[in-house]
């Protein structure tokens, strides 16, 4: 379907800015690399998706607490907390290499220092040290 609208600038004058003109608006030009960047971005979160979108404490609560006790255990916790540790390990040897980390620097961390960092938040937020975290513990932030 071809535009009609006059335009009030010449097509090569947004062209030469880097935006193209179509039916009397300017969009930004975008190249293929951007188109690329964005695609690569998308595709990388959707193993964090797998999880699904939470809302709630309940939410979380639900989700996490695998034996349906109403309380998550440390168990429950670190292997919930494993989906990030999951998706950066590319190769599925167990240890997050440097350019397998954020930003591509770093030392090496093994699964096993991965659920041992997680279980030193769980005890941050296990305020009364029961042992589990119930609703209003896993919706505080740590101490």
């Amino acid at each position: 379907m071809a535009c009609k609208q006059p335009s009030s600038r010449p097509a090569f004058a947004a062209k030469a800015r880097g935006f193209r003109r179509s039916c009397g608006v300017t969009y930004p030009a975008y190249n293929v690399p951007v188109k690329r960047l964005t695609l690569l971005v998308l595709s990388s979160l959707a193993p964090l998706a797998a999880h699904g979108q939470v809302n709630a404490t309940s939410d979380y609560l639900s989700r996490m607490d695998g034996d349906g006790d109403g309380r998550i255990s440390l168990a429950e916790y670190q292997d919930w907390m494993s989906y990030a540790f999951d998706a950066m390990d590319r190769n599925r040897d167990g240890v997050l290499t440097p350019d397998e980390l954020p930003g591509g620097k770093g030392k090496p961390v093994t699964r096993d220092e991965y659920r041992a960092r997680i279980a030193a938040t769980f005890n941050k937020q296990d305020v009364n040290r029961d042992g589990s975290l119930g609703a209003r513990e896993l919706a505080a932030p740590p101490q």
